[in-house]
Formats: structure tokens, C-alpha cells, sequence
């Protein structure tokens, strides 16, 4: 009988842990991330998600209402988020379904006549826009396929190929583990790590 209900407190106590790490203010951005990165109405690699106190900011761009719509909606039934700051704006065109940015792509085609190497620069900014939102969709898979990081923990921003793990977790084997693997993520310049150590 004491075994089975040792068993059973084990559990419970584990399932709280498991619900208080996934609502995390970190554990929440990243959430909120990997769902629009999922969502295909979406298209995410435009929208910037901040969590403070389970309160979700939702800041950047979108194509259309729908889209606005639904990246709120994903964000407001994801587990742990109390509330919703919807700072999106609409921009005709910003996320095509190809995933590169139409006006970037137009200004490209433009100064190509003009200068090859304007034509470049122009590529170059929408294609790494999709780039690090891909680097960060990697890095965070990697984090929660691995049961020795708390993937749901940690906070992963890219930027021009640099990644940035933010978030707490709970031993120095931990912090190291999660920066090996950032590191080791194919595409990743560097990696800086603001990770804390505590509980």
C-alpha cells in the first residue's frame, strides 16, 4: 500500500513540475514559437513573441486579417498564457507562401539592374529572415527531443545565424549541454548564452 502510494505522489509531483516548467515565462515564449512556426496561415519568421508573467506580446508583421487572427488565437490557447498583447500590424504581402519576403525579392530584381551588388545585400536580408527562424525552429527541436535539457526552459532567438539561449535552468551540466547542442546545430555561427543556473 505505501509503495503504491509513494507511486502515485511521484507522479503528482512530477505532472506539477512538468506543468510548472511548460508555464514558465520562457517555457510559454517557446511554446507560443513552435506553434506559429508550425502554422502555415502564419508563416511566424515575422513575429517576435515575449512572455512577462504569462502575459504573450505578439510584435511584428503580418499579410493578412486571418493571419492576425489565428497567430492571437495560437497564442492565447497555448497552456500557461494568461493574456494576450496583440502588436501586430498588417502588411499586404510581408509572408508569401514561398516564405521570402515579395518586397524584398522586387528590390532585389530592381538594383539588378542597377548593381549587382545592392542585388546581394537585398537577397542576402530576406533570405537570412528565414534562415534564423529556421535556426531557431532546429535548435529548439534538438533541446526538447533531448531529455537532458529543459527545453521547455529555455528561450532560443536567432540573429544573422548567431543564436541566443535566455532562460533558467536547473545545473551547470545543463547550461553546458544546452550551448553544446546549440553550437553543434548545422547553420549556427555562434551561440551567446545568457542562460542562469537556479530553480
Amino acid at each position: 500500500m505505501k509503495s503504491r502510494v509513494s507511486a502515485w505522489l511521484s507522479a503528482a509531483a512530477l505532472a506539477v513540475a512538468t506543468v510548472a516548467c511548460s508555464q514558465s515565462d520562457a517555457g510559454i515564449t517557446t511554446a507560443v514559437k513552435s506553434k506559429l512556426a508550425a502554422d502555415d496561415n502564419v508563416k511566424a519568421y515575422r513575429i517576435d513573441v515575449d512572455t512577462k508573467s504569462r502575459v504573450v506580446t505578439l510584435n511584428g508583421q503580418v499579410d493578412t486579417a486571418r493571419a492576425r487572427v489565428r497567430a492571437v488565437e495560437l497564442a492565447k490557447t497555448t497552456e500557461g498564457v494568461t493574456d494576450v498583447v496583440d502588436n501586430l500590424t498588417i502588411v499586404a504581402g510581408v509572408t508569401p507562401p514561398g516564405g521570402l519576403d515579395d518586397a524584398a525579392l522586387n528590390r532585389a530584381r530592381d538594383a539588378a539592374s542597377k548593381d549587382s551588388a545592392t542585388t546581394a545585400d537585398t537577397v542576402g536580408t530576406a533570405g537570412s529572415a528565414v534562415g534564423d527562424a529556421a535556426l531557431t525552429t532546429k535548435v529548439k527541436t534538438k533541446f526538447l527531443a533531448d531529455t537532458a535539457i529543459s527545453g521547455l526552459k529555455i528561450d532560443v532567438d536567432t540573429k544573422n545565424d548567431v543564436v541566443t539561449l535566455s532562460g533558467t535552468v536547473p545545473s551547470a551540466a545543463e547550461k553546458r549541454k544546452a550551448v553544446e547542442v546549440a553550437k553543434a546545430t548545422d547553420g549556427v555561427k555562434s551561440v551567446v548564452d545568457n542562460l542562469k543556473v537556479g530553480k
